[in-house]
């Protein structure tokens, strides 16, 4: 088994190393947060005194950051990771960033001699612990034939965009939808629910006409719908509000890169821009039905 470290242990990234651990691979951890740890070392993990003590003897390196400032703090500089790295350590970052920021660690990376893919993820809190994530892997071919094994470990689905950076374009855009349906759904259910529709009916029906989509399946943001999903806690957990206007944000920069019409994701955005100024920019997503419901 490899020797994997596993650095940043956040929401997605503590389950993610747990089924590293389970899968028996040595999984060395790192995190600014005391419990994340302690709680890894719980189950098998060992704990590293900073991000260079933990990639020291690893041949797998996987990042799991909140924002791009983050991950390129932590690769490169005088005491980034990189320098840090044994000969041909293959790294992975699976947090969600730019496109311009993955290409610039993944060039930092192939100049010191490793290799590195960009590999964000889709499946939220619920897929990390199950071990269903789905991996969006921008990198080599030969790269991402090496990173398969490990992600394998953590999730369902395995895709290759391209070149490093497009996982991260794929992944944006996939949130940029997410967005809209989310919002979209909401208002749905909303009016249903003003017009004397119970919102249980009302989510049935759509499940089997032509506004089925991923989050009535598995997400539904109406409070007493579904089991085991945020709206039915308070909308705590899962995926927070302040990440999701991050997300619009890439995307709607990459469209102006571009020049690309994003008008649905304009207006999702500054649905989102509000809602997290209520005070929900540590709720889950979902909560954006609270916008439409009286």
């Amino acid at each position: 088994m490899k020797t994997v470290a596993f650095i940043g242990l956040g929401n997605m990234g503590g389950p993610m190393a747990s089924n590293l651990i389970k899968q028996g691979h040595n999984v060395v951890v790192f995190d600014l947060v005391q419990a994340a740890l302690e709680q890894k070392v719980k189950e098998g993990a060992k704990a590293a005194h900073s991000a260079v003590d933990a990639v020291a003897d690893a041949d797998v390196v996987v990042s799991m950051l909140p924002a791009a400032h983050h991950v390129e703090g932590l690769y490169i500089g005088d005491s980034g990771i990189i320098n840090a790295a044994k000969p041909n350590t293959l790294f992975i970052d699976s947090s969600t960033i730019d496109a311009a920021t993955a290409k610039r660690v993944g060039e930092a990376v192939e100049v010191s001699g490793n290799t590195f893919i960009d590999a964000p993820v889709s499946g939220g809190v619920a897929g990390a612990a199950a071990g269903t994530l789905t991996f969006i892997m921008g990198g080599t071919n030969d790269a991402v034939e090496r990173a398969k094994p490990i992600l394998s470990c953590m999730g369902q689905n395995l895709f290759h965009a391209g070149d490093v950076g497009a996982g991260q374009i794929a992944k944006i855009c996939n949130n940029m939808l997410l967005a809209v349906l989310m919002s979209g759904t909401s208002e749905a259910l909303s009016l249903a629910i003003d017009n004397g529709i119970d919102p249980k009916v009302m989510s049935d029906i759509m499940l089997q006409s032509s506004g089925c989509n991923w989050t009535l399946q598995k997400y539904n943001p109406c409070p007493d719908v579904m089991d085991n999903v945020p709206s039915r806690n308070d909308y705590n957990g899962g995926f927070m509000v302040k990440l999701m206007n991050k997300d619009l944000n890439l995307a709607m920069e990459t469209a102006k890169g571009t020049g690309s019409a994003t008008p649905l994701a304009a207006a999702a955005q500054s649905l989102y821009r509000l809602h997290e100024q209520g005070g929900y920019a540590d709720k889950d997503f979902s909560s954006i039905f609270k916008m439409f419901a009286k």
